[in-house]
């Protein structure tokens, strides 16, 4: 049997850190297998902000399953269709934006996990299991295991919720998008004050408390990075393709334009 390890959440289980990297603007086979020469475990293929289809992100999550770097997908809504097709085509996970509620968290489970925990709906073999034709049951236990159902908390609300959300079965993550959630807050960019690491902290307690993971997004300030990941965030979005692009090709052009020959 075929089984495509979901390396990301191995990596979550033993306590260590899993890294991912951001698909915005550059798309193709090309930017996966760079993202795991750069040694990141899981790609975050944001389909909320960015603009690529559903085939193009169900052919980055294909070739994802074969460079041994976990495909994810943050999805633009919070209608069935968007998780279900591009988790019958190749994602090993799902993130859920903007999620405040115990009844949309309850949704995403129902959408995203198979029967007996959600009510997903079987559409043949998968790319995850190679396209076996195995029994219904074993497809729906083994998916189960292996897919990462990641819930954005990203509004003071959420926070608040955050205790009854990480008890539900079927939920693995928390996950706080630290952007928006600050703004919700009317903390525009303020990462590190003492409010928004409240709100972090009790998104991570949460989590702990019940057995699932908690993720982080949204910070790029290393001191900061830290801090959280000291509180307990293990679940890491290190930066998007385009930023990672433009910070090198400034990094370069500063050099160059230094040399005092312009």
């Amino acid at each position: 049997m075929t089984i495509t390890p979901n390396h990301a959440k191995e990596r979550l289980k033993q306590g260590k850190t899993s890294l991912g990297f951001q698909i915005r603007r550059l798309y193709g086979p090309d930017i996966v297998r760079i993202a795991k020469a750069c040694d990141y475990d899981h790609l975050f293929i944001d389909m909320e902000h960015g603009a690529m289809d559903l085939e193009t992100a169900s052919q980055m999550c294909v070739s994802a399953l074969d460079a041994g770097i976990t495909p994810l997908v943050r999805v633009p809504g919070h209608e069935h269709f968007h998780a279900a097709r591009i988790l019958d085509n190749g994602a090993m996970g799902v993130i859920i934006p903007h999620v405040s509620t115990v009844e949309e968290a309850k949704r995403a489970v129902s959408q995203c996990k198979f029967p007996p925990v959600g009510h997903r709906s079987f559409g043949g073999p998968l790319p995850q299991l190679g396209f076996e034709a195995l029994p219904v049951a074993e497809i729906g236990t083994i998916s189960n295991e292996n897919t990462l159902l990641i819930i954005m908390l990203e509004t003071p609300e959420g926070i608040a919720n955050a205790d009854a959300i990480a008890a539900l079965d079927g939920v693995d993550m928390l996950h706080v998008g630290c952007n928006d959630l600050a703004a919700e807050m009317g903390l525009h960019g303020q990462f590190g004050h003492p409010d928004v690491v409240a709100a972090v902290g009790k998104a991570i307690a949460a989590a702990q408390k019940h057995g699932k993971f908690a993720g982080l997004g949204g910070v790029g300030d290393e001191e900061l990075t830290k801090k959280y990941v000291d509180m307990g965030m293990r679940f890491l979005s290190a930066g998007a393709d385009f930023g990672f692009m433009m910070a090198g090709a400034k990094a370069r052009s500063k050099f160059l334009r230094g040399l005092g020959h312009n």
